[in-house]
C-alpha cells in the first residue's frame, strides 16, 4: 500500500471516493438563480458565516435573506474582505 502525505486522507486520490466529482464542470456548482431551493430561508451555516463576514467588512447583517441572496452576499463580502477565495 502506498503512503499518502500526512495532510491528505488515504483515499483522496481513489476514483471511488464519493467526495470527488466524477465529472468536473458538471452541475455541482450552480448559479443561485438556478437553485430550486433558493427562495427558502438561508441556512444556519450561511447565516453564521454571513454574520462573520458582515462584521469583518463593517457592513450590516441582514437576517431576512433567502438562500440564493445569502450566497450572493457571501460572495460579495468575500471579495471585499479577501476571505474565502
Amino acid at each position: 500500500m502506498a503512503k499518502t502525505p500526512a495532510n491528505q486522507p488515504p483515499d483522496a486520490e481513489a476514483p471511488e471516493n464519493p467526495k470527488r466529482d466524477p465529472e468536473p464542470g458538471s452541475n455541482t456548482i450552480k448559479d443561485p438563480d438556478d437553485w430550486t431551493t433558493g427562495e427558502e430561508r438561508m441556512t444556519g451555516a450561511q447565516a453564521s458565516y454571513l454574520k462573520t463576514l458582515s462584521e469583518e467588512a463593517g457592513e450590516e447583517f441582514d437576517p431576512s435573506l433567502n438562500k440564493a441572496d445569502a450566497s450572493r452576499r457571501i460572495d460579495e463580502l468575500q471579495a471585499q474582505t479577501g476571505r474565502g477565495r
